[in-house]
């Protein structure tokens, strides 16, 4: 379970190296990031803020050490996908299984639904059966979460010898109109959002 000492806040640029050393793991050991090498601090540095602009990203932290993360980005790039969102959620290897990514994700879902997103997509690696690299925990958390299967591409991720399908999983948290209010920019709604759920 969760300590109340665990807050929520948008990640910084000067988190990069610690965010970094949460998920070099995922991409040197197990086959949750289809990444072959982590990125440098630079390049993570820079990610965070080009996600920032438009979505929100999320740490979560305790006694001055980050636990885990969690953003949303951009579903595609074209004007038409604008009300829909890819989510990821990165957790501290000690941290995980014990609320934390349901936590990052619900006050994700909160903050999308102000910027009138409608749509959440989670793009998840999928084994074939039992794997050293890779094991149900993302599909069956995605569930626990309301996310449904929109589909599976079989075998179109190759990494550590292996071959890996990909499933897509959606959660719809808005209606679907004909006159569709804009999605706004998370650094518009910033201060708003920092207000009205604490997070800082």
């Amino acid at each position: 379970m969760l300590k109340d000492d665990v807050t929520l806040r948008v990640a910084r640029e000067e988190d990069a190296g610690e965010l970094l050393a949460i998920y070099a793991p995922y991409v040197e050991k197990t086959a949750v990031s289809f990444e072959y090498e982590a990125p440098t601090v630079e390049e993570f540095r820079g990610r965070i803020c080009r996600i920032r602009k438009r979505y929100p990203y999320l740490v979560a932290e305790a006694g001055g050490e980050i636990l885990g993360y969690a953003y949303a980005s951009a579903f595609h790039e074209r004007k038409a996908f604008d009300h829909a969102v890819e989510m990821s959620v990165y957790l501290r290897e000690d941290r995980r299984r014990g609320g934390l990514g349901r936590r990052l994700y619900e006050a994700l879902e909160c903050i999308l639904k102000e910027q009138n997103i409608t749509d959440l997509c989670a793009w998840i690696a999928a084994p074939d059966g039992d794997d050293p690299y890779l094991t149900w925990d993302s599909i069956r958390f995605h569930e626990r979460m309301g996310y449904e299967t929109a589909g599976e591409f079989r075998r179109c991720g190759y990494k550590f010898h292996r071959w890996y399908h990909m499933r897509w999983m959606t959660k719809n948290i808005g209606g679907h109109l004909e006159q569709q209010p804009p999605v706004l920019p998370f650094a518009a709604i910033r201060e708003r959002i920092e207000e009205k759920y604490g997070i800082s």
